[in-house]
């Protein structure tokens, strides 16, 4: 098993930055694949960014293509999410994932074994 918990959401302003993260315990080596998701009120959850450290390899949805990146620290088992130029519709609840290697559906959140419980991102216009 392996234990996801993100933190360091809250409230910016538009156009400012926030850094995500992830802590992982358990079988962490276990998870190549690592990834961050959102969920805005009445809406499903959306795929942000993925990254396979075997790979190398590291993916983003369109909206947050060059505002946003993903990282990982094995040494500490951290994941982060660097968001920059936020806007008022990247608020959402962040939630951090993680599954054995990356595939082609990197994108689906079923796909994802593990889950945190996830934390709030509010952006003010």
């Amino acid at each position: 098993q392996v234990q996801l918990v993100e933190s360091g959401g809250g409230l910016v302003q538009a156009g400012g930055s926030l850094k995500l993260s992830c802590a992982a315990s358990g079988r962490t080596f276990s998870t190549d694949a690592v990834a961050w998701f959102r969920q805005a009120p009445g809406k499903e959850r959306d795929f942000v960014a993925a990254l396979s450290w075997l790979a190398g390899s590291a993916f983003y949805a369109d909206s947050v293509k060059g505002r946003f990146t993903i990282s990982r620290d094995n040494a500490k088992n951290m994941v982060y999410l660097q968001m920059n130029s936020l806007k008022p519709e990247d608020t959402a609840v962040y939630y951090c994932a993680a599954r054995p290697t990356i595939n082609v559906s990197y994108k689906i959140p079923n796909q994802y074994d593990y889950w945190g419980q996830g934390t709030q991102v509010t952006v003010s216009s």
